[in-house]
């Protein structure tokens, strides 16, 4: 084994000497590139009154040409650069059935060139043939190619934890040596954002980042499983399977809040990809509304919930998150369909075009054109029909009223009016109640916006895109995914965990998902990677899942401490924040039930702890550190130590504070604590601190 990490340390060092030897003559062709653009510029200058038309237009095409390439080089130069700091992962020997012998492939985050030699020195982890690192253990091996499918031999299969000059870590098995490593990156603190996992990328995993078939996919992943991650690992790889029809510009991402997007956002660039787009549903409204209605915020509406115990509202959003809500609001949108255009007879120079006309002209317009553009289309056809019947030519006194008569012919109320009278005819108009200070609530929007697509069509705003990243499915009501589906006419990838919504009263199950997109695909990550063993088995104790399966990585078993008085239980959080800025770890949560607690702990906590943040509906960047926050905006993102405060039987009594706290404690990676004054949490089975 000596022997073989010699040869890989000398090995490496030549990668190195080739990395560097390539950059500098890149930095020498840029040097080159801008003398040259500086030259030429200089010319044009000095010259403009002697040159003609001709000359000064071949020479700004020389210069724009120039400083093209020179982008190009210094893109090149910021990719040998990330190489450089790490050139590789990964290698195997793999053997075609036709060859002689092994050939050795070298995987890596980004593909390097010797341009010098005409050879590749590393191949990019995205790479056809790089699928057998993944997919297979030493033994028989395909991979697919231009020219088809490749069979052989996988000799060797090596991981090495390169930094820098250094190789810290190789591992040579002839087992799934991703596991190793796999679990020494799990015992690592967490990083400020998302981490890019090239290297640990699992089977099942693989699969699905490499599916460049399915339409629309749905990735139904248990907590900590990798799901966000996986997608957007798998946008990386059509990015570069379909360079050449695909940008990051044609891809959009739907995320839960800003904090999400965040923390999201280093992993694309890490791949050597662009950022794309991210939105939340809160903005799509806004742009389909054009800031026409104002409403609550998902986020308000779930603190809403959890502050006040309210019957009326938890029915209202649940009767909306039905599927059968769908069913009534499209027959309701036909309904006014039919009732609000009444044809009527009109007198144009004496004579007569008969209302039924107008009806049968106006159903043959597309339901998708503004209602403005259909009547405008009636009138225009009318016009035609007189003309054929009678020979006449309207005059233009005929026209005016010909139009006027047409508009006079709809009826129909306001948007939202139209939308209150559609629990009218329910028979429910208890249904629809404005939140605070009028404006409507979140559960109202997108039936709001759907009867408006329905009644009055809806130009996208979004028919540049070709991919669309939803992200939490579970979160979004059969109506949303009606809206989406008429707004995305494109391939799709949607994630979530259907046993992960923070509010039960306005979610969708896995069924009622798939029921939406009946065209799509379903994959299931059962494999939990986030939390020790020691806390994935207490969060099964608060919501089991029989399909869960955890990494055996193991910590410290989460506490459960008693307090006998709210000052206690600060002073316990503030004992436990000194401990945690004593470790080698980078992140803890304070994670509450509602934003009003979130708030009063972190100003106590403050007193002592002067950096201890707050994050809300309106944080955009989450960092490093200690902060406080509720389950909903903890979603998705993970901590090294987590703690969950007033985790009493009262506060966490019902079935959406189930989800919150099986939420809350799975955001946890090392370490996780609860404390509680007075009665534990049913939930949760009570252990000695």
């Amino acid at each position: 084994m000596n022997d073989v990490r010699i040869d890989e340390e000398r090995r490496l060092a030549q990668v190195i000497e080739r990395l560097e030897r390539n950059l500098r003559d890149t930095e020498h062709r840029l040097q080159d590139y801008q003398r040259d653009i500086q030259e030429q510029k200089s010319y044009l200058w000095e010259a403009r009154d002697e040159m003609d038309h001709v000359e000064k237009i071949a020479t700004r095409e020389s210069i724009d040409q120039a400083m093209k390439a020179g982008e190009m080089l210094v893109d090149k130069r910021t990719r040998l650069a990330k190489i450089r700091r790490s050139p590789y992962f990964g290698r195997f020997d793999f053997q075609r059935h036709d060859d002689d012998g092994p050939r050795s492939f070298y995987i890596g985050v980004h593909h390097f060139h010797d341009d010098e030699r005409g050879e590749a020195v590393v191949h990019d982890w995205r790479a056809p043939v790089a699928s057998l690192f993944y997919d297979y253990e030493t033994g028989p091996g395909r991979h697919d190619s231009p020219e088809g499918p490749v069979e052989g031999e996988i000799h060797v299969k090596r991981q090495f934890r390169i930094a820098g000059d250094r190789i810290e870590l190789m591992i040579d098995s002839s087992v799934h040596v991703v596991d190793d490593v796999l679990q020494e990156e799990l015992g690592r603190a967490s990083d400020e954002g998302m981490k890019q996992i090239v290297a640990t990328i699992q089977r099942d995993q693989n699969a699905i980042i490499r599916d460049d078939e399915t339409r629309e996919l749905i990735i139904q992943g248990v907590a900590g499983s990798g799901k966000t991650s996986i997608a957007l690992h798998r946008i990386a790889y059509l990015l570069y399977r379909f360079k050449d029809t695909l940008s990051s510009d044609d891809i959009l991402i739907i995320s839960p809040n800003r904090v999400f997007s965040d923390y999201i956002a280093n992993v694309l660039p890490e791949l050597g990809e662009e950022t794309v787009r991210e939105v939340s549903m809160e903005d799509v409204a806004e742009t389909l509304l054009e800031g026409r209605y104002r409403f609550e915020s998902f986020f308000e509406q779930t603190n809403a919930l959890l502050e006040r115990d309210d019957p009326e509202k938890r029915r209202r959003l649940t009767v909306k998150a039905g599927p059968a809500f769908l069913k009534q609001l499209k027959e309701y949108s036909l309904h006014v369909e039919r009732n609000r255009f009444v044809g009527e007879d009109v007198w144009l120079s004496g004579r007569l075009v008969p209302g039924f006309l107008f009806e049968e002209l106006f159903e043959k317009q597309g339901r998708a054109l503004p209602i403005d553009e259909r009547l405008k289309r009636v009138a225009e056809m009318a016009e035609k029909k007189v003309g054929v019947q009678y020979h006449y030519e309207l005059t233009v006194e005929d026209r005016r009223k010909l139009k006027d008569a047409v508009r006079g012919m709809h009826h129909e109320s306001t948007l939202r009016e139209t939308y209150k009278r559609f629990f009218e005819w329910l028979g429910e108009p208890e249904l629809f109640r404005p939140a605070s200070r009028g404006r409507l609530e979140y559960a109202d929007v997108f039936p709001l916006i759907y009867l408006k697509m329905r009644l009055h069509g809806i130009r996208s705003p979004y028919r540049d895109i070709k991919h669309l990243v939803i992200d939490e499915m579970q979160d979004y009501t059969p109506v949303q995914y009606a809206v989406l589906g008429r707004l995305f006419d494109c391939r799709k990838t949607i994630l979530g965990d259907a046993w992960q919504s923070v509010n039960p009263y306005n979610a969708s199950t896995a069924e009622q998902i798939e029921a939406a997109l009946p065209a799509a695909s379903a994959v299931t990550l059962n494999k939990s990677y986030r939390s020790s063993w020691e806390i994935a088995r207490f969060a099964q104790r608060i919501s089991p899942n029989p399909e869960l399966e955890v990494i055996e990585r193991h910590g410290e078993e989460p506490r459960v401490i008693p307090v006998k008085s709210a000052r206690e239980e600060i002073e316990q959080l503030a004992e436990m924040i000194d401990s945690f800025h004593d470790s080698d770890h980078n992140s803890l949560a304070v994670i509450t039930r509602t934003q009003r607690q979130a708030r009063r702990l972190a100003e106590a906590l403050a007193e002592k702890h002067p950096n201890v943040r707050l994050l809300d509906g309106e944080t955009t960047h989450l960092g490093n550190g200690v902060l406080v926050c509720t389950a909903h905006l903890a979603k998705g993102l993970e901590f090294d130590w987590v703690i969950v405060p007033q985790a009493t039987a009262k506060n966490y009594a019902t079935p959406m504070d189930r989800n919150l706290l099986y939420v809350a404690c799975t955001r946890a990676m090392h370490r996780l604590a609860l404390t509680h004054q007075g009665l534990v949490a049913s939930f949760i089975e009570p252990r000695e601190a």
